[in-house]
């Protein structure tokens, strides 16, 4: 059975999540993606404590292809050190884990 992973991420608008969502669905290294937000935020950065408002994009994929979803949105990210964080799907429903395998093949 192949391993799935749900990565997150987030966006400073709701404009770029879903820009992102698009590249990264219609490029293949994630099945689909969601968009939630905007969502609160609190956090340290740069050696300063902040809170910001963002959106977070939601993403399935096997666990193979999430270097090249890792990359993908490194490269088109809208900030210098974006969070992409991935966590393991111990369970789902198979109609749906078939999806992501099948959606997630290169062309």
């Amino acid at each position: 059975m192949t391993e799935f992973v749900q990565v997150s991420t987030a966006t400073g608008s709701r404009e770029q999540a879903v820009q992102l969502a698009q590249s990264v669905v219609r490029a293949r290294p994630a099945a689909g993606a969601q968009v939630i937000g905007p969502v609160t935020s609190v956090f340290w950065h740069n050696g300063e404590f902040g809170t910001g408002v963002e959106w977070q994009l939601l993403m399935k994929t096997r666990a193979d292809r999430f270097p090249a979803l890792e990359a993908h949105l490194l490269e088109h990210r809208p900030w210098d050190s974006p969070e992409v964080s991935a966590v393991p799907v111990v369970a789902g429903a198979e109609t749906c884990l078939r999806w992501v395998a099948s959606s997630t093949e290169a062309e």
